[in-house]
């Protein structure tokens, strides 16, 4: 099975390669985990929560424990799409990755579109497939912290087949 679902995790990496980006400019970066990569990543959600104080990083960390294979999805070196929009919360267009947190920001309102569109897309794939899944936060940040993906903002969608989806029937 994990096999298979390595599959649709490419299949998902193709889905957010090819979405569509804001002024034709593709700033959206993917990686795959599996095995024992994804214990790993689990095992290190639930020290983060535990360093940080953070919730649900344990509850995330055992579903990532439970899952063959994570994809990651991110944005890596985004710059401003020139608008002067205000939507990133700055009167003129801001400098990207100016201070460094959970993830590099601020970030462009365009490019985090670009990346919820890209991430739309992979998960619209998997679920087409069949594969259980879920956008989680609290993957991407310690997958970047751990250097699992060269990003500056990521999210991590864990994948599972099996006879009851474990990411929505949880405990808080």
């Amino acid at each position: 099975m994990s096999n298979v679902l390595r599959t649709v995790a490419e299949l998902m990496c193709i889905a957010a390669r090819t979405a569509p980006k804001s002024a034709g400019r593709d700033f959206v970066v993917t990686e795959i985990v599996a095995g024992e990569a994804c214990r790993e990543l689990g095992e290190a959600m639930i020290r983060f929560g535990e360093r940080t104080g953070k919730r649900n990083f344990d509850r995330d960390g055992k579903n990532v424990i439970a899952s063959p294979v994570v994809v990651l999805i991110g944005i890596k070196d985004a710059k401003a799409v020139g608008l002067n929009c205000s939507a990133c919360g700055a009167e003129k267009c801001i400098k990207p990755n100016t201070f460094d947190g959970e993830f590099q920001g601020p970030q462009c309102a365009f490019r985090l579109l670009d990346m919820g569109i890209a991430l739309g897309s992979a998960v619209k794939t998997a679920s087409m497939l069949n594969v259980d899944n879920r956008i989680l936060y609290r993957a991407g940040v310690v997958a970047r912290e751990m250097g699992l993906i060269d990003a500056d903002y990521v999210m991590g969608i864990p994948l599972s087949a099996s006879g009851k989806n474990i990411y929505f029937d949880r405990k808080a």
